[in-house]
């Protein structure tokens, strides 16, 4: 057995992970399978979605080749390992990039897929699964299934979002976006208040494709942060070398604190406001910033960390995020990482989806035990109270109840499960 952990290094479990070398051979092996199974890639989600304690992990990282491209169209087919980077890097050369892209490239496409991810283009773009033309899905009874918006709807509609629970995706067809090139015409702008992020959201969405917020959740009520906006671009520039960094160790503690968060945010924010302009930036430093350094998790200490993330309907975003952003102040309990955007009109495609019109907030907390575990449920009153969810993805804890009250079509969605496919999540929240 393999110990097998989340991005959010909460805990690590012994799996059985048995590694599929490619397409012909995967029927086989899911099916042989002795104990319930999951799909797993780079094990980028924060929480329990891509972990199976004492199940089988089917590891899907050796299905990484491109299948088929059309250059005229922009279509492309390939295996469900294949990551996000390697279709960024081949294709951004060639005028194409993936449509939406989450916050780091260190995910497969078939991870993309079952949690439906989302970027900083929501308003345009939808997610990740708006733009999946077709996809295989293999059953642990050896069924394989072909999935599109015309054949086997319900199954696509299943799977897209589907938090891996449907079967194993081996293979996709993906509608890349037309771009001038790999360079993104940005701009930084200061804002000191949830009210001027609003109106700077309003004013940029029908101009710009890509807006996302940082802001400084020390501050009582989040008074200040930094607004990025930008749109793809052609620049005659030479492309930056890829470097990364590396966090080297665990600290026995987490690095984010009571004592170093203020510092960290106010030299962050300092920095950024120093450079508030527009500028060309490669689309690896717009769209991945962490994705240069290397398990940058890390300094979150041997405990591992939370991320939380929240969707608030339009009507109540402005009050609910001053809300969290006070809940957050009074529990000495701040995120460096605290990203705040909008979410577009656009319904996404699956049953499970995350994203629904209004404000998405996601903060990231040092496990402490009891007293995060306090600031959570004071946190999900107010998330509830306005209708809202929480994104399972990123989730490690989020009681039952409010999974199933926040996603109304679960009931429909029971009834594509595999029941050869189990996960931590699948059991925390369905009981199995």
């Amino acid at each position: 057995m393999t110990a097998v952990g989340s991005w959010g290094r909460l805990r690590r479990a012994e799996h059985f992970v048995v590694s599929l070398p490619d397409r012909e051979s995967a029927g086989y092996l899911i099916s042989s399978a002795r104990r319930p199974g999951l799909a797993a890639g780079m094990q980028r989600s924060y929480g329990d979605v891509s972990t199976n304690e004492a199940g089988t992990l089917w590891d899907c990282r050796r299905l990484d080749k491109f299948i088929a491209f059309d250059e005229h169209s922009g279509v492309l087919t390939c295996e469900s390992g294949v990551l996000l980077r390697d279709i960024q890097a081949t294709f951004s050369r060639r005028g194409w990039m993936l449509a939406v892209t989450p916050g780091t490239a260190m995910v497969t496409v078939g991870g993309a897929i079952a949690n439906d991810v989302h970027g900083k283009n929501h308003q345009t773009q939808a997610t990740f699964g708006n733009h999946v033309l077709h996809l295989t899905l293999l059953r642990t009874d050896g069924e394989a299934i072909q999935c599109s918006l015309r054949e086997n709807p319900d199954w696509f509609h299943a799977t897209v979002g589907g938090l891996g629970l449907t079967g194993v995706i081996v293979s996709a067809t993906l509608q890349l976006k037309r771009v001038p090139g790999p360079w993104i015409q940005a701009e930084d702008i200061v804002f000191e208040s949830i009210p001027e992020f609003f109106e700077l959201s309003r004013a940029s969405e029908a101009e710009y494709e890509y807006t996302v917020s940082w802001i400084d959740v020390t501050t009582d009520g989040g008074r200040r942060g930094i607004f990025t906006r930008g749109n793809p671009v052609a620049a005659s520039k030479r492309e930056p070398e890829h470097r990364r960094l590396s966090f080297p160790i665990t600290p026995p503690v987490s690095l984010v604190n009571r004592l170093t968060l203020p510092a960290f945010n106010h030299a962050y924010f300092r920095l950024k406001a120093a450079q508030a302009r527009k500028h060309i930036e490669h689309y690896r430093s717009f769209f991945y910033p962490l994705d240069a350094v290397r398990d940058w998790n890390r300094m979150y200490g041997s405990k591992g960390f939370y991320q939380y993330q929240s969707v608030i309907p339009r009507r109540d975003a402005q009050e609910a995020t001053r809300a969290m952003l006070t809940e957050c102040s009074r529990a000495g309990a701040g995120s460096f990482l605290g990203v705040l955007k909008t979410f577009g009109d656009v319904r996404s495609l699956g049953m499970l989806s995350f994203p629904e019109p209004g404000t998405t907030f996601a903060l990231d907390f040092p496990q402490h035990g009891q007293h995060t575990a306090a600031l959570f449920a004071r946190l999900d009153s107010i998330v509830r109270s306005c209708g809202g969810r929480l994104y399972p993805a990123k989730d490690a804890r989020m009681p039952p109840d409010m999974f199933q009250d926040g996603y109304p079509r679960l009931e429909q969605f029971v009834n594509f499960r595999d029941p050869g496919i189990s996960s931590d999540l699948s059991r925390r929240l369905l009981g199995t």
